[in-house]
């Protein structure tokens, strides 16, 4: 029996497709390279925005066709938030994420439909994966699950649940693993690093786990994805300054900066405070590279507080910006804030106003990157280019998936090797180099 495992969203689904995908494995499954050879097929939905729910009803039903014998499940956030309710003849089963244990019991009962179940014990959570989904050499090491933020937009807390820290020592059991396999770049992940341990341990613990990680042995870097700005660490800037297996890269998804905007959503932020936090960072760190996520068109959002966002986008110069649209999600607080209709006539103004912003943010990144020129870095080389003396890599300051790619010229690199390049150009989002 072969399983072909769809998985969409973000990389903490990523984690949980390469999970299902071992326990499949163990139950005598093997893995399908495309689902038109599969007997069973998974598609791990995403559930965050509108636009992401339509993505995997979209990719269920393209995958159903592609290959009408096989069985298919309708599994990840989309199941686990609507999956008592779905009527979805085509899939026969719908299984949500809470306890990922219950996968070999879903596989050998599949007409029993629908199975979406509550948190697990953490001793039942598996922390080992046989295959890893992403990039040669690169791994997503996830710290904790949900989240106790409750952002008045967010359904993540209504799919994910509230924060569950992973033990110290689970994580750092894991990330020996990873490093003991090969794994060269490991991604800490969770919906906020940054509240890492204030559950189990009563207080933010990221600095110290951190600290943990860096002191093991063998060759590799850890990068850090997803950090709330109104719990960024204390000690952690000084931390990645002092540590060179800690990459000075910071994913902070700010959302806004207009202050009655953000208060509505449930932050305590403003522009004067958030813009006072790059700052710091790249203060103390002149290389540091910042990411961050905006969104427009929230309810209450004018053209005054519009006009906030475009100055702390100009004032703060990220390094990386990726924006969405708001979305109506039933179940949170912003949900009655204002009518379908309300909602598509801002919607409509809210996406020039994206327009707007993204076009002055590509200049700033352009601007940004031109600051790697004439320097060199190790790269992980992504993808060897057949026939050619090129291959596909990124540095430090880009991320898998989200950021641009080192482009390099010369002889000798394979998927999953380390080397070192000379930056010679910038080409849109990319950045171009000579094999050193």
């Amino acid at each position: 029996m072969k399983i072909y495992i769809e998985s969409l969203g973000c990389a903490k689904n990523q984690v949980d497709s390469e999970i299902l995908l071992t326990y499949a494995e163990e139950n005598g499954y093997m893995k399908a390279e495309k689902p038109e050879d599969a007997d069973v097929i998974v598609v791990n939905s995403c559930g965050f925005i509108d636009s992401a729910k339509e993505e995997s009803i979209s990719a269920f039903f393209s995958l159903r066709e592609a290959n009408p014998k096989a069985r298919i499940i309708l599994a990840g956030c989309l199941a686990q938030r609507y999956g008592r309710d779905m009527e979805l003849k085509e899939a026969d089963a719908i299984f949500g994420n809470h306890d990922l244990s219950l996968f070999p019991s879903v596989l050998k009962g599949l007409e029993e439909r629908v199975c979406i179940p509550e948190y697990p014990d953490p001793d039942r959570e598996r922390d080992d994966r046989k295959e890893l989904l992403g990039y040669p050499r690169s791994a997503y090491l996830k710290i904790s699950e949900g989240c106790n933020h409750c952002c008045s937009y967010c359904a993540i807390p209504l799919i994910r649940g509230p924060l569950r820290s992973r033990p110290m020592e689970k994580v750092i059991e894991e990330a020996k693993r990873l490093i003991a396999s090969g794994v060269y770049e490991i991604n800490l992940i969770a919906q906020d690093l940054g509240a890492y341990g204030l559950d189990i341990y009563g207080s933010q613990m990221l600095v110290t786990l951190l600290s943990k990680l860096a002191d093991l042995d063998g060759e590799f870097v850890l990068r850090l994805l997803y950090i709330h700005p109104d719990t960024f660490p204390e000690g952690l800037i000084g931390l990645v300054r002092s540590n060179r297996k800690i990459l000075p890269y910071f994913d902070i998804p700010f959302q806004h900066a207009d202050g009655r905007v953000l208060r509505s959503m449930g932050r305590t932020g403003s522009r004067e405070v958030y813009t006072a936090l790059v700052s710091r960072i790249r203060e103390a760190l002149p290389d540091a590279v910042i990411r961050t996520t905006l969104m427009l068109g929230y309810p209450g959002e004018d053209e005054e507080a519009f006009m906030e966002l475009r100055r702390f986008v100009e004032e703060a110069r990220f390094d990386w910006m990726g924006s969405f649209l708001y979305s109506r999600e039933e179940g949170t607080p912003a949900y009655a804030m204002r009518g379908q209709k309300e909602h598509d006539r801002a919607h409509r103004k809210a996406a020039a106003w994206q327009k707007e912003i993204q076009e002055i943010q590509e200049g700033i990144t352009a601007e940004r990157l031109r600051r790697f020129v004439g320097r060199s870095y190790d790269a992980l080389v992504e993808e060897k280019v057949e026939n050619e003396e090129l291959a596909i890599a990124r540095i430090y300051a880009q991320a898998p998936d989200v950021d641009g790619l080192t482009v390099i010229m010369g002889r000798g690199m394979e998927s999953g090797s380390v080397v070192r390049v000379g930056i010679t150009n910038v080409r849109g989002v990319d950045l171009e180099g000579v094999r050193i």
